[in-house]
């Protein structure tokens, strides 16, 4: 267990006028403290110019949410979630996923599926460029136009909590080094995207589903091979 130094590189102005409790989220869900590590309050205060007990109630909320895991006495880290809880967790991304394709697919001609036909054509042109960070950022904007296609409240804020809880954006990029990946999973949102234009509800959350069900398997791969990679294991 280490302790994480926070430091980064000059934030953007959005970013340093955010919320202390969604920046302190961000650093967790996007990968910069990896599981595991200590987030000590007195460095956080520190980087984040705050004193000590706006910290401590945002680590409180993060518990909550499943994030982090404070121990008394002993200090504040990183949850890392079982084997178990992230196959339960892509089980559920899975109906949600499919449940809001086939919403979508229902609308029709709506803005967000305008964004998703764009986001695949941009796809495209990372995937030829070999280019896995500009395409995990597009996969981010795929899955949540998705959701927000589907048009209902309730469904997105259970999504953004599972979301949270998956550190998906870390995971993504373990799958994306996968040889073929990157190929398949464009494949796989073409199907989606075609599905939801033809106004095909059933077909749309079928694609969905396998897409999520695909990710998960490659996820699943990505873990054994990191963690037969450690030395430590």
């Amino acid at each position: 267990m280490q302790q994480s130094s926070f430091t980064t590189s000059a934030p953007s102005r959005s970013a340093a006028d955010a919320p202390l409790l969604d920046r302190l989220r961000g650093l967790i869900v996007s990968g910069v403290v990896p599981p595991g590590d200590l987030l000590g309050e007195t460095a956080l205060a520190e980087e984040f110019e705050v004193s000590r007990t706006p910290i401590r109630e945002a680590l409180k909320q993060l518990e909550r949410e499943g994030l982090v895991e404070i121990r008394p006495r002993v200090g504040t880290f990183v949850r890392k979630p079982s084997q178990r809880e992230i196959y339960e967790l892509f089980q559920l991304k899975e109906s949600l996923e499919g449940l809001a394709a086939g919403l979508l697919a229902q609308r029709g001609d709506v803005p967000e599926l305008r964004s998703l036909i764009r986001n695949v054509e941009s796809e495209h042109d990372v995937v030829r460029a070999g280019d896995r960070a500009a395409y995990s950022t597009l996969v981010h904007d795929f899955h949540h136009t998705l959701i927000a296609g589907a048009d209902n409240q309730k469904l997105s804020e259970h999504y953004e909590l599972l979301m949270n809880q998956l550190a998906y954006h870390r995971i993504v990029t373990q799958t994306l080094a996968l040889p073929g990946r990157l190929d398949a999973s464009l494949g796989e949102h073409q199907q989606i995207v075609l599905a939801i234009q033809s106004k095909d509800p059933i077909t749309a959350e079928l694609a969905t589903r396998r897409h999520v069900a695909q990710t998960r398997e490659n996820a699943a791969l990505a873990a054994f091979r990191e963690d037969g990679a450690s030395p430590s294991n």
